[in-house]
């Protein structure tokens, strides 16, 4: 049982309708002061699915989240305002701004498309992924610091190498205090972490955040494990490319893409 000194067993808390409070769990990996941004995406999917619901069941789901992070997420109370940017019965379109301290950080914009019986023609995507009861937990935490890698239960499927890794990611912490979040928002709070398991240089020496994140989905996620298949690109002027075939239980649900920003850690200055 949690006092009021202890570390609540989730990411964030809430404080009134669109206010959250992050707990050391949300630390980040860059620094331990920001807030990552995968239980932060989560987080937002959480308020992208609590405005939804608002209007009734309407047979739509997700199939495109971008986030565009245009700030440093500092480990602040957050504000996400939801608006409805073009509804439709079949077609959707929902936009998020997260604040802190009064200042836009992230924007993010979510397609829903109908939900339509399409079982006959299904398929194509990749083969599905080593089930991760059969795997050996990693600990990442030796290589990143923060809150939120330590919150992780990390099996990898094979041996990471510079730029190439698959893994799968679990939680037992909850998103918001007491609150149950839709398996999408708890799947997404953990692919962010993409960036980190293929790493090509180290993050010792070089620094390579993501300046957005878009998933595109073909199905929604199930089950407490997400899959990532992930290939990590840097090019010869300072960016570089995160891909992912986003995996679930029982197999590929969609792809990943993150742009980013690759530059040498600024080396400390020699003391007097």
């Amino acid at each position: 049982m949690n006092t009021s000194t202890a570390t609540p067993d989730s990411y964030y808390e809430r404080i009134d309708e669109h206010r959250y409070k992050p707990t050391p769990h949300a630390g980040g990996a860059w620094s331990e002061d920001e807030q990552h941004f995968s239980p932060l995406g989560g987080l937002t999917v959480h308020a992208l699915d609590r405005h939804l619901a608002g209007r009734g069941p309407a047979g739509l789901s997700m199939s495109r989240i971008s986030f565009d992070i245009l700030g440093r997420p500092a480990l602040d109370e957050c504000e996400i305002r939801v608006e409805t940017v073009r509804p439709g019965r079949t077609i959707e379109l929902v936009e998020a701004t997260t604040l802190i301290a009064g200042r836009p950080v992230v924007r993010t914009r979510a397609w829903l498309l109908a939900d339509v019986d399409t079982g006959a023609v299904a398929g194509g995507g990749a083969d599905r992924l080593t089930a991760p009861q059969t795997l050996t937990s990693w600990p990442m935490a030796r290589q990143w610091p923060g809150g939120y890698i330590a919150s992780l239960d990390v099996r990898p499927v094979g041996s990471p190498r510079p730029g190439r890794a698959t893994a799968w990611f679990s939680t037992g912490l909850d998103l918001v205090a007491g609150e149950a979040a839709s398996p999408l928002a708890s799947y997404v709070a953990l692919v962010d972490t993409a960036n980190g398991i293929a790493v090509r240089q180290s993050p010792d020496r070089w620094m390579f955040p993501n300046v957005d994140l878009t998933l595109h989905l073909h199905r929604a996620p199930r089950g407490r494990w997400t899959g990532l298949d992930t290939t990590v690109v840097f090019g010869p002027t300072g960016q570089g490319v995160t891909s992912t075939v986003l995996h679930d239980v029982d197999g590929p649900v969609g792809h990943a893409q993150q742009s980013l920003t690759v530059r040498p850690r600024p080396r400390p200055r020699p003391g007097p």
